[in-house]
């Protein structure tokens, strides 16, 4: 399970991004990028950053580490934003923070070299999870300490926003034409080699049993959040063996 904090102090919003996260110390000592449940995008996007996070860093990926954090909305009094303090109010409880990598720069192509291989294995884990947010507009990725690592899976996933065409949603093609990594020339055949034997019904288990049972519970068409979750299993299971064949946009890349 993902370890639990205590949210000691709200330090600022970032705002970047539509969902407006925020920095806040914890009864750890440590600094996280927090992400709230009363954010537009709702709870879903959390579930998807814990899921997408937990099996890219059980596959090699670097992501920041993740934790649930406790929010109390009194933290937010002096923030004078009202929009903020709103926010934070219909937040308190249950919800998600991600290791602040202090100093990590933006990734930009021109000046940080990729090579075929990593930029594969990306590709390929991105058509897993179908996410259609790393384009060059906006790559969520960053560079810290020399390597690069991955952010913001909280567009992934799309299927879980309408779980009776979920099976049909996930059988699409992934469209890599205006993904970051698509002039590295990105090698997905063999990062399928690599990665698809390792995702498997025990890994998909382990990944989805980190997801909080508030954030599932109440969900159309489940009776309980185990159910939920090996519906989140599923299609990550079926897509992992076939997806590097259903990926378009990369022909005619250097």
């Amino acid at each position: 399970m993902l370890k639990d904090v205590i949210a000691t102090r709200f330090i600022t919003p970032l705002r970047e991004g539509g969902s407006m996260p925020g920095l806040v110390e914890a009864d750890d000592l440590g600094t996280y990028v927090l992400k709230f449940t009363g954010a537009g995008q709702g709870r879903k996007t959390l579930v998807a950053e814990v899921v997408c996070g937990g099996l890219a860093r059980r596959l090699g990926f670097r992501v920041p580490r993740l934790v649930t954090v406790e929010l109390d909305p009194v933290l937010g009094l002096a923030e004078p934003d009202q929009e903020v303090q709103d926010l934070l109010r219909s937040s308190a409880g249950t919800n998600l923070g991600m290791d602040f990598l202090s100093g990590a720069l933006g990734f930009d192509p021109l000046a940080f070299p990729v090579s075929a291989e990593e930029a594969g294995r990306i590709v390929w884990f991105d058509a897993l999870v179908n996410n259609v947010d790393r384009s060059w507009r906006n790559p969520n990725l960053l560079m810290w300490h020399g390597d690069l690592w991955l952010i913001d899976h909280g567009a992934t996933m799309i299927w879980h926003h309408n779980w009776p065409g979920a099976d049909t949603s996930a059988a699409r093609p992934y469209d890599a034409s205006d993904h970051a990594l698509r002039t590295f020339a990105p090698d997905v055949t063999a990062a399928a080699a690599d990665l698809a034997p390792l995702v498997t019904e025990d890994l998909l288990a382990e990944v989805t049993a980190e997801i909080p049972d508030a954030w599932l519970a109440g969900e159309p068409g489940f009776d309980t959040p185990d159910d939920l979750r090996r519906a989140y299993a599923r299609p990550l299971l079926a897509r992992a063996a076939v997806v590097h064949d259903r990926v378009t946009g990369l022909e005619g890349s250097p």
